[in-house]
């Protein structure tokens, strides 16, 4: 399996394909970031690739791994984020 692409390769390759300096485009991702965590709790969409939503679990009941013993995880807030339908046909193909 290859490696993940680190922040310095997405951004060099994204400077070449743009014909912007590698500092400008850096710049554009840190801010996109930020504004994607501004914006989760109204979920916020990156066309094409999907979208950050909030998700409020309810507490339930669970069991320890080593132990076996059943356990009360409580209710908690976790963000997600939500595949959209191109990236998942452009990554695994479309569905016949």
């Amino acid at each position: 399996m290859a490696k993940a692409m680190t922040k310095s390769k997405i951004v060099e390759t994204l400077a070449k394909k743009l014909e912007l300096p590698k500092k400008k485009v850096e710049e554009y991702l840190g801010e996109l970031g930020q504004l994607a965590y501004k914006e989760a709790k109204n979920a916020f969409t990156i066309p094409g690739l999907g979208k950050l939503v909030l998700i409020n679990r309810k507490a339930r009941m669970g069991r320890n791994p080593a132990t076996g013993e059943t356990i009360k995880i409580a209710a908690k807030r976790v963000i997600k984020m939500r595949i959209g339908k191109a990236c998942k046909d452009a990554v695994l193909g479309a569905k016949k």
